[in-house]
């Protein structure tokens, strides 16, 4: 099939040079969100699966340095947004700005596998003509990870836009976060400063990238306070310099402490602690009561684009992140 001018670039990847030989269907489950092994291959049957601007079968074997590439007649989802009532929790909002407390579960842009039912679905339901940012999304400012909870600020126009993006570039906006990480942090203060990037093996997975490689990522730095400490985990005030993708949960895995639940980094395992039973049992339930990362956008500050005054705003820690800390309290004061 030859590549025709009605196609649309849904995907595109370069494979790494240290790749060994992998079938393309496996390769693209490890890069592509929610894609299955069935769709890839079906994909790969209508000849939307190209590598190197030849179009492959699902068998063909990546090599180093490919360019993979996945062509479809229709658009990219998320360039089609849907205005969806969806109910959304606004903590504050005049004629600049909105602030938002999100909850965990809510994904804030369509991207792949998520089309409706996200934040912003629900923004362009409740307010008109939302500026675009650099990346054609509607308000959005910076984003939260599907399953962190907090604080997000939303620009209703232009200037709001230009300006409040400038603030967090800049790194004068003020980001404070709860987190509750595994292990006994040993350093009641500490700042994480390096360069993070994708992980090759694992495309979803954000890492901390060696000196050599630091080209290939972004500079992240991340302060950290220790709260409190219940023997096996510890609870921590992470205050944001930059914001990269999973930087939190990032940096704190990299000094050893994973966060808690936190599936894609590991976090759902038992990571410290005791082999007995009933610890065991005892994990679980907090998995279960708190069935995501243990992760709080909290604080938020900024200076207003329009009146120039700082403001600043707080957020509750959602219930089954409360309870969490209460069923860790009670296990390790017993």
């Amino acid at each position: 099939m030859e590549s025709n001018n009605s196609l649309f670039e849904h995907f595109s990847f370069k494979v790494d040079k240290g790749q060994a030989p992998l079938r393309i269907d496996k390769y693209l489950m490890n890069f592509v969100e929610n894609a299955t092994r069935t769709k890839i291959q079906a994909a790969a049957k209508k000849g939307c699966i190209q590598v190197n601007g030849i179009v492959v079968k699902s068998n063909y074997k990546v090599k180093p340095h490919d360019n993979i590439k996945a062509l479809f007649e229709y658009p990219p989802h998320e360039n089609l947004l849907v205005a969806e009532n969806i109910s959304i929790d606004i903590v504050y909002e005049d004629d600049d700005l909105v602030i938002v407390n999100k909850p965990a579960g809510l994904v804030v842009h369509p991207g792949h596998g998520n089309y409706s039912g996200t934040l912003i679905n629900g923004l362009i339901y409740h307010f008109d003509n939302l500026p675009n940012n650099s990346s054609n999304r509607p308000g959005l400012v910076h984003r939260l990870d599907k399953d962190t909870s907090g604080l997000l600020v939303v620009a209703k126009n232009d200037n709001s836009m230009v300006d409040l993006s400038n603030q967090f570039a800049n790194k004068t906006s003020k980001r404070e976060y709860i987190a509750m990480v595994w292990g006994n942090v040993k350093d009641n203060l500490g700042k994480i400063d390096n360069y993070i990037g994708r992980n090759p093996k694992n495309r979803l997975q954000n890492i901390v990238l060696d000196e050599d490689k630091k080209d290939l990522g972004k500079r992240a730095i991340t302060n950290f306070e220790v709260i409190s400490r219940m023997n096996y985990v510890s609870l921590v005030k992470c205050t944001l310099e930059t914001g990269r993708t999973h930087q939190i949960r990032v940096h704190m895995k990299h000094v050893g402490h994973t966060l808690f639940n936190d599936e894609r980094y590991g976090g759902n395992l038992i990571l410290k602690g005791t082999t007995f039973t009933k610890y065991k049992q005892f994990v679980e339930n907090c998995f279960k009561i708190l069935p995501r990362q243990a992760l709080h956008a909290k604080t938020l500050g900024f200076t207003h684009p329009r009146t120039k005054e700082f403001m600043e705003f707080d957020s509750d820690l959602p219930d089954d992140f409360k309870m969490c800390i209460d069923k860790w309290e009670k296990y390790s004061s017993d």
